[in-house]
């Protein structure tokens, strides 16, 4: 689930890389299995490094899991980004990336499951999901296709409704991930102004394919 950063020049920043994202795919297994509260030691053993290289790239426990938290969020944001960049309405951008963050409850529970535990920390975070939701409320409001008093309060709806989808979705895995998402996300364009109408049809566009994605925002 990291992104991948830039590709070291050296032996020696290789396997520095390469230590600290084998530490933060161990952090966020941890995370998606609600383990935070565990020993580094059980952290470097998942990651099998040892234990002073844990140290050599992370002051404590809770640095490791914000890095592991925003590595997944910015690589999961950027996916959005590239898929929805040739879309110019950005209500449409707003429901397409909505529609795609709810399939990927289903898609992928890992990633779905950090996100589920993260909710709160999210929605503080100068990178990742919530400053991009955020930019496209905005920009839709500026567009006049939002009519929205309070965009602090349009992010937190956003967010609610992502978070209370995904439990929905992990309790009832029976139930259909495409209806129930597309519904979610015309309710929201209603609450943020958007005709009935116009909503129902921006909440069953064609979405962009995740597969011919150049990534899919899965774990590493």
């Amino acid at each position: 689930m990291t992104n991948a950063p830039t590709q070291p020049t050296n032996r020696l920043d290789r396997r520095k890389a390469r230590t600290r994202a084998a530490l933060i795919r161990a952090a966020q297994t941890l995370i998606a299995e609600g383990r935070t509260n565990v020993p580094i030691l059980e952290i470097t053993q998942a990651a099998d490094v040892g234990m002073g290289s844990f140290y050599n790239h992370f002051e404590t426990k809770e640095q490791l899991f914000e890095a592991a938290v925003e590595a997944v969020m910015d690589a999961y944001g950027q996916l959005l980004d590239n898929l929805t960049a040739d879309i110019e309405d950005p209500a449409e951008v707003f429901a397409c990336s909505f529609r795609l963050t709810g399939r990927l409850h289903r898609r992928e529970p890992e990633l779905s499951r950090v996100l589920l535990n993260n909710v709160l920390r999210l929605l503080s975070a100068e990178s990742g999901l919530a400053p991009r939701v955020r930019r496209d409320i905005a920009a839709a409001v500026d567009a006049r296709r939002f009519d929205v008093e309070d965009l602090d309060v349009a992010v937190t709806m956003t967010a609610g409704a992502l978070l209370a989808l995904g439990h929905l979705l992990h309790n009832q895995p029976d139930r259909d991930v495409e209806e129930t998402t597309d519904r979610v996300t015309e309710d929201l364009l209603r609450m943020f102004g958007v005709p009935r109408g116009r909503a129902r049809r921006i909440s069953t566009l064609p979405l962009p394919d995740l597969d011919a994605a150049p990534g899919d925002g899965s774990a590493a």
